[in-house]
């Protein structure tokens, strides 16, 4: 998206490489929108003295920050040095967002690549790790305001400097004595409805697609398991839980993720 010599490339082309100096960061996009799928990439996030530092992975119905855009977000906030990176996933609707989570993980991202998943239907959407879910975000399938089902999206990544708010709270900065800082991706595959002018037919089938079966409506037995292990081991916030930011909780929070 820019930044060109900001991104580098293995010898084979498998392996891409965005970097983080001082004077800018760097990012890509698909060419393709999609409305609808299973969206996968591997990434080793930067080692080392990494605050201040975040690497961006999501889905967005607009190239810019457009004001009615749709989104999906996983962000991954660096840390000082043998502190733990956390994960923030936050979920857009025209343009509103606010519905942050996040988690710790059980593995240090930085020591080798692991997999980062979004599955997006019309009944939930789920963020995993490493196949393991992390985050279900459900549809009461009902006109709403905050379900994003209608508009397609790019997916995008972007490495940048936030260190106004990314390790505690802003309080720890970025040492650009340490840049660059590199993450590194690969093996991205994508199983979506590739979006077509005026409406692909794609969107609205349930028979073709197994992301949109009955099946991915709702996590499997296995499935509930981990995120169970999830809830009760790895959450740091859940804005859901909090009620000192909203003494009433938004319309999705009575909605229950496991069913």
């Amino acid at each position: 998206m820019w930044s060109e010599d900001h991104f580098k490339t293995s010898a084979d082309g498998q392996t891409w490489y965005l970097s983080l100096d001082k004077e800018q960061g760097c990012g890509f996009q698909t060419k393709q929108r999609y409305r609808f799928g299973w969206f996968s990439m591997k990434l080793k996030l930067v080692g080392g003295d990494s605050a201040g530092v975040v690497t961006a992975y999501y889905m967005c119905s607009d190239t810019g920050a457009g004001p009615e855009r749709d989104e999906l977000d996983f962000e991954f906030l660096g840390n000082r040095t043998g502190e733990p990176y956390l994960i923030q996933t936050n979920v857009y609707k025209t343009g509103v967002g606010n519905r942050e989570m996040r988690h710790m993980l059980w593995f240090d991202p930085t020591e080798d690549f692991h997999t980062y998943s979004i599955l997006w239907n019309t009944h939930q959407i789920v963020f995993f790790v490493d196949r393991v879910p992390v985050r279900v975000y459900k549809n009461n399938n009902k006109p709403n305001n905050f379900f994003p089902n209608e508009k397609p999206m790019y997916l995008f990544s972007s490495i940048w400097n936030a260190d106004d708010w990314a390790t505690r709270g802003g309080l720890e900065k970025t040492d650009w004595k340490k840049a660059p800082f590199v993450s590194s991706y690969k093996e991205f595959k994508s199983d979506g409805c590739k979006w077509e002018d005026p409406y692909p037919a794609c969107v609205s089938t349930t028979t073709k697609n197994w992301w949109d079966q009955y099946d991915a409506w709702h996590l499997t037995d296995f499935q509930k398991e981990d995120f169970a292990w999830v809830e009760r081991n790895l959450v740091i916030y859940d804005y859901c839980k909090d009620t000192q930011r909203f003494p009433e909780l938004p319309e999705e929070c009575s909605l229950s993720p496991w069913e």
